[in-house]
């Protein structure tokens, strides 16, 4: 039986790869692929991630430039670009879809700020009810008799040790997304 500081272990893991994935989206006025992931194209009645009809680009810093496998997706891909929550344009040429990435104002600038402390914060919530479950579970193996004082409190250090280093890892990911933010 895997232990609960295994489990968990791999489950805090799991948030720290959302939380990239989360602040990939967020877009920091420079030209990034990532910020495409979420987008689905209704393919033939199909929802499919737009990633896997087509291939993305960044030909300069400011453009992404996406080719769709099958020419005739163009217009379902352009309107689905519309409808997400991205804020770009997309305009085509009849084979390629364009996205020039507009500059970041300050004011935009502080708003994917508090978006991207919002989504921190989301994380290190998480992370802390993830802790809790995993001592929760720890106390219930010793209410069992399947572990020992001693082993529980090896345990709960190492569990508080796994919480401290997510935090201080969504911490130091959260900074570097800001960190990209500003230098734009």
């Amino acid at each position: 039986m895997a232990s609960p500081r295994e489990k968990y272990e791999e489950k805090m893991a799991k948030t720290i790869n959302v939380l990239k994935e989360d602040l990939n989206t967020v877009r920091a006025g420079r030209a990034n692929a990532a910020l495409l992931d979420q987008i689905v194209v209704d393919y033939y009645g199909s929802p499919t991630p737009l990633k896997n009809m087509s291939n993305i680009s960044v030909p300069d810093p400011r453009t992404l430039l996406i080719t769709p496998f099958d020419p005739s997706t163009v217009k379902s891909i352009e309107k689905a670009i519309q409808v997400s929550n991205i804020g770009i344009n997309p305009s085509n040429d009849g084979k390629n879809i364009r996205l020039v990435i507009p500059p970041v104002t300050e004011e935009t600038r502080k708003e994917k700020t508090k978006q991207i402390k919002k989504i921190g914060e989301d994380s290190k919530v998480a992370v802390r009810n993830l802790r809790r479950d995993a001592n929760d579970e720890v106390k219930k193996l010793e209410k069992d008799g399947e572990l020992t004082e001693d082993d529980v409190k090896d345990e709960l250090d190492e569990i508080q040790k796994m919480t401290d280093k997510c935090m201080k890892d969504i911490d130091g990911i959260v900074a570097a997304k800001e960190k990209e933010l500003m230098e734009i």
